[in-house]
């Protein structure tokens, strides 16, 4: 486990821990990304892939249902009692999803999976097959997750604050996608009311998540007087992150993640966007 002054000192594990670890029955290791692609090209054993847009997400970019999540983790070979550590393009937002239906033990990989790679830790292209399991989810936790009516409602809301962790290019309205890619009938732009953040500086070059110290740092330009952070980005990875780091490793109460995030919101006709 990591030691980085964090507000939690259990969600983040290291690479020769996780080594270490690979043979552990309880053991359960996620990739999530946004497509095959890097998986198929190599993994760490064991893992299983989570393509957010496949596996998690609808066509609205809404997460599925309990019945779908529920046979997800079946698939993956989770139970109650599994240990799951989340790497890749989006870890947090598996973590995220895992403490969105109150499990106890999931944890980051706290370095990037080139890293891994490269430094000669085990690797392989074979897939993953884990014994089915069955888990019954309970209902999801309403602190942890914000639909588009309760952001809609908190524009403009003394005490509330809509972060917005995008590119200066997507909050500035000139750029839907990340990649820039166009998106027909969306409208790009910011939810009104947002403060812009960007946290690109969360992570070390090897992918570790700097110092409880500097995330706070970080962080110092989010209101911090007891009210609620509700993050957004495109598809909720990096709001996912956000709510990570000021959750976890800052220490922050009451931040909730909009998984929804510009994909539905930008998407939707009579949704409010500003823009320049």
């Amino acid at each position: 486990m990591q030691d980085g002054n964090y507000a939690s000192d259990d969600v983040l594990v290291g690479p020769q821990w996780l080594e270490d670890h690979l043979g552990d029955p309880l053991l359960r290791l996620v990739e999530v990304d946004v497509s095959a692609a890097a998986y198929d090209g190599g993994h760490i054993p064991g893992a299983r892939l989570w393509n957010i847009y496949r596996d998690l997400k609808d066509a609205d970019y809404r997460l599925l249902d309990k019945a779908a999540i529920e046979s997800l983790l079946g698939k993956s070979g989770i139970t109650p009692d599994s240990t799951v550590v989340f790497y890749g393009y989006a870890p947090a937002m598996g973590f995220w999803l895992m403490k969105l239906y109150g499990h106890a033990r999931a944890r980051i990989l706290d370095t990037a999976r080139t890293t891994w790679e490269q430094a000669g830790r085990p690797w392989t292209t074979e897939p993953s097959v884990p014994a089915v399991t069955e888990y019954p989810l309970p209902e999801p936790d309403p602190r942890l997750r914000a639909g588009q009516p309760e952001v809609a409602n908190a524009v403009g809301l003394p005490g509330v604050t809509l972060l917005d962790v995008r590119t200066e290019a997507e909050f500035r309205g000139e750029r839907f996608w990340p990649s820039g890619a166009a998106e027909p009938g969306g409208r790009a732009g910011r939810i009104p009311s947002a403060t812009h953040l960007e946290i690109d500086g969360l992570r070390t070059p090897d992918g570790a998540f700097r110092s409880g110290e500097e995330v706070r740092r970080l962080f110092a330009p989010v209101p911090d007087s007891g009210g609620e952070v509700v993050t957004y980005c495109t598809v909720g990875a990096r709001a996912s992150t956000a709510w990570f780091a000021l959750t976890y490793l800052a220490g922050r109460d009451r931040v909730r993640v909009y998984d929804g995030s510009w994909a539905e919101w930008g998407r939707m006709p009579a949704t409010p966007v500003e823009a320049g």
